[in-house]
């Protein structure tokens, strides 16, 4: 990734945080009684996906999450009464996990390898229209 693309990418992260913060004000009655907040992400916008989005609550529901707002469809903001802990050593995942399904890494991972193997195939039938023309031609 070039300097350029890393802070534009740096930048838009940065401008997504900023509206999260605006779009989740906790009130003080959230915080008395002791809630837990996260925001769970899909780097594919997966949360369209009702079944999908369904699964995934239901996953969190056995740590103690409910969904609180669907912000759009690659971000879900959810909550837990802190006291949900005590039970975090038996579930078989990150009760703090933020990233459901793919990650950001491996879809900018799987972008790159189709562009380059787009490029090759470019490139490829750019030589064997070249090498047909030239042999056309004898």
């Amino acid at each position: 990734m070039s300097a350029a693309a890393g802070v534009i990418a740096a930048a838009a992260i940065a401008k997504e945080r900023a509206e999260e913060e605006d779009m989740t004000p906790y009130s003080s009655n959230d915080l008395a009684e002791n809630w837990e907040f996260k925001i769970l992400r899909s780097a594919t916008g997966k949360f369209r996906n009702s079944v999908w989005l369904h699964a995934v609550l239901q996953e969190e529901g056995r740590a103690g999450w409910t969904m609180v707002e669907k912000f759009d469809n690659a971000r879900v903001r959810v909550k837990r009464p802190a006291s949900a802990r005590a039970n975090d050593s038996t579930l078989r995942f990150d009760p703090y996990r933020i990233q459901v399904g793919m990650s950001q890494a491996r879809l900018a991972l799987w972008i790159i390898i189709g562009s380059l193997v787009a490029v090759a195939a470019i490139f490829g039938v750019v030589f064997l229209i070249a090498a047909a023309t030239s042999h056309g031609g004898r």
